[in-house]
């Protein structure tokens, strides 16, 4: 006995048409592309006035002491000592 289920199946896929893609069916589901602004460039004379006030800056490195003196180095690693009578 044929099995009555693979022959409909089979008679519906030979059946089925594919619908044809036109260009518009995206329309409404896909965005437009639209490029984005190109940056302003900055102006010239800030560049200027930036570069002359990094120029003039002072030099500040860590680790120097203000007026010449020797900074204190901190021992960070320290361990405190441990109580004796704190055991359990």
């Amino acid at each position: 006995m044929p099995d009555l289920v693979q022959d409909l199946y089979l008679r519906e896929l030979k059946s089925y048409k594919v619908p044809q893609v036109k260009a518009s069916d995206s329309e409404g589901h896909v965005q437009k592309f639209n490029p984005p602004k190109p940056p302003q460039s900055p102006e010239e004379t800030d560049i200027a006035k930036e570069l002359q006030a990094y120029e003039a800056s002072t030099v500040e490195v860590e680790g120097q002491a203000e007026g010449g003196a020797e900074a204190k180095e901190l021992d960070w690693f320290e361990e405190e000592p441990e109580e004796e009578g704190a055991h359990h």
